[in-house]
């Protein structure tokens, strides 16, 4: 999917949130700036000269997309901090250069590594930036690929929370296929059909939807690639339904029919309790996949959001781990969940 990240503000916030993948931009940008309380800072000067831009133009975005920026780093100083600026600027090796800078500034803005690349990102007039944006979205592409082994369809496996939510939903499917099998008078089909409404009242997506979002191939199973949150979430409607309707089985004396089914789950999914997990679940899903696997799910546009810190921590840092990995160290707690069926 080609991303226009002047005009999107979710795939500039999920760069800037990416700390690995800010280390290595960082590293391939190689931008000068001033060494300012533990970081490198630039000035509005130095980055009209990089961009090849007027200080108007730079003082132009720095205005229009104010709140954006300072959440990403650009900070006006002014006391104590702008003194300590002009000591900093003093100590560089052309200590000729003030930047503008004279007896009569109260105020200064600067901008650390995350607000000049922010700022790249924003820049329409620059030939510059655009080759540093593209510069970006490699580097983005190329470390979460470093990351996770070469590719990401089943980047939601190494949340440490997956086997557990896989393992217990596993489980409940179970349940949810010996109620179809033991009370509703329908063939095979009935299988795939009511794992679709479970599906599209959850995401809004059949199984053959969500493949093709995926980019599946036939061999790939669909919930191999549910994040954990999704899993819990299925696992709570494969139990519940399984129940209602061994209850409406009990009730009637005999199996029930498709048209009864499908009334009991219109009951079922419109339960209010359901609203809050099933939109977590679909800000999970819609914004996770987004940023990691450059999947849409259009049904879900409404729910996309930036991903945090912690969620590419949670995926591609040094707490995520591959399934083998996962699987010899969940041997013991399997084992355990297992003896207590």
């Amino acid at each position: 999917m080609s991303k226009d990240l002047t005009t999107s503000e979710i795939d500039r916030q999920n760069i800037l949130n990416n700390p690995y993948a800010l280390a290595e931009i960082e590293k391939a940008a190689g931008i000068q700036g001033i060494p300012f309380e533990g970081k490198t800072v630039v000035l509005k000067e130095q980055v009209a000269s990089f961009f090849e831009v007027t200080p108007r133009t730079v003082e132009n975005y720095l205005e229009r997309n104010a709140e954006e920026l300072a959440r990403n780093g650009y900070e006006v100083l002014k006391g104590n901090r702008l003194k300590a600026m002009r000591l900093a600027i003093q100590s560089l090796v052309d200590p000729e250069r003030d930047f503008g800078i004279t007896s009569k500034t109260v105020r200064l803005g600067v901008l650390d590594f995350r607000a000049f690349l922010n700022l790249a990102m924003l820049m329409t007039e620059s030939h510059r930036a655009g080759l540093v944006r593209q510069m970006i979205l490699d580097v983005v592409i190329d470390t979460i690929n470093q990351r996770t082994g070469g590719g990401t369809k089943y980047i939601n496996q190494r949340d440490e929370d997956f086997i557990h939510s896989a393992f217990i939903e596993d489980n409940y499917r179970k349940q949810f296929t010996s109620a179809l099998k033991d009370c509703v008078a329908m063939g095979n089909f009935k299988y795939s059909v009511y794992t679709d409404k479970v599906y599209v009242s959850i995401f809004r997506e059949k199984s053959k939807e969500y493949r093709k979002i995926l980019r599946l191939e036939e061999k790939d199973k669909v919930r191999h690639t549910f994040y954990s949150e999704v899993l819990d979430l299925i696992a709570s409607y494969e139990a519940g339904f399984a129940a209602e309707l061994r209850t409406a089985f009990t009730k009637k004396g005999k199996p029930l029919a498709a048209s009864e089914v499908d009334a009991l789950f219109r009951t079922f999914e419109s339960m209010p309790h359901w609203k809050p997990l099933i939109e977590k679940a679909r800000n999970k899903m819609a914004s996770r996949d987004l940023a990691f696997r450059d999947a849409l799910h259009r049904q879900l546009s409404e729910y996309v959001t930036p991903l945090a810190p912690s969620d590419f921590e949670r995926f591609i840092g040094e707490k995520s781990k591959e399934l083998a990995e996962r699987l010899e160290e969940a041997k013991d707690v399997m084992k355990r969940l297992k003896e207590r069926e």
